[in-house]
């Protein structure tokens, strides 16, 4: 999705002036979750474009910059399970690093927003980092897993995917990543003023979504960066389609705002709680 529709920046605007004036605390958080290629980032820069607009001090964070390092995540798949070397599922971000900004911002100060380079699959270095400065008013953060609950470990028995039945046929995986999205991430996802989903249209679009993601990373690629191709992203995406399915089905009851997308990205409905 190049451009946001307008409907849809109107739709997460007067979410963002709710927030605002129903609490003091500042900045506030404009959550956004989506399954990947659905358009999170797109509509992130739209919002603090219309914030900047309307004279509100924004900035924008992505659960994706937060990622582990390269070493961190293959210390993982050597301690913990090796689907961990992959980044993306809850446990392979530093969630202690997204909650030190938001205290930081919250505390009033400038703030640098940590980035991740996912051609080289590691983090931007800090040095280069963007400063926020001092009073900010609101933070879009943005992420495919954002405000998700865990399952129950009963629902975690029975294989979603190749990948859960062939790599992870104990069910250890699932259960560890499981248990990291009801601990530290509930933490962060508490700090939430508002949710938006974008929500897609069944979990079979991501591949193809994830596909044009990747070909726009091409583009921008150096010779030393890494671009997956079409078997690879498929493998990518099994490892969050667990997930991405329970956020389709419960998460539309209780978002404070839901829009629902067609295959092109295009909204079909919104609709706010």
């Amino acid at each position: 999705m190049s451009k946001c529709h307008p409907d849809a920046v109107d739709a997460v605007m007067a979410q963002v002036r709710g927030a605002l004036s129903a609490t003091r605390r500042r900045p506030v958080v404009i959550g956004i979750c989506g399954a990947q290629g659905s358009g999170k980032s797109t509509l992130a820069r739209a919002l603090e474009d219309r914030c900047g607009r309307e004279g509100l001090a924004s900035a924008v964070l992505s659960l994706d910059d937060l990622y582990l390092t390269h070493a961190e995540r293959q210390a993982l798949a050597r301690d913990v399970h090796p689907l961990l070397a992959t980044r993306g599922v809850p446990g392979t971000h530093d969630i202690a690093l997204g909650l030190d900004v938001l205290d930081t911002l919250e505390s009033g100060g400038p703030v640098a927003l940590p980035r991740f380079d996912k051609a080289r699959d590691d983090p931007v270095p800090e040095r280069d980092w963007p400063i926020v400065a001092p009073g900010c008013q609101v933070l879009v953060l943005e992420g495919w897993c954002l405000g998700a609950f865990p399952q129950r470990t009963s629902d975690l028995a029975d294989p979603v995917n190749a990948l859960e039945a062939e790599e992870d046929a104990d069910g250890h995986w699932r259960r560890w990543v499981n248990d990291m999205l009801g601990d530290s991430y509930q933490r962060l996802f508490a700090r939430i003023d508002r949710l938006v989903l974008l929500a897609a249209p069944g979990f079979e679009v991501v591949h193809r979504w994830r596909s044009e993601q990747e070909r726009d990373l091409a583009v921008q690629a150096g010779p030393e960066d890494t671009v997956m191709d079409e078997a690879e992203i498929a493998r990518f995406i099994a490892h969050y389609e667990r997930i991405t399915r329970v956020i389709l089905a419960e998460m539309p009851g209780r978002a404070d705002l839901v829009i629902r997308l067609d295959e092109a990205r295009h909204p079909l409905e919104i609709a706010a709680r």
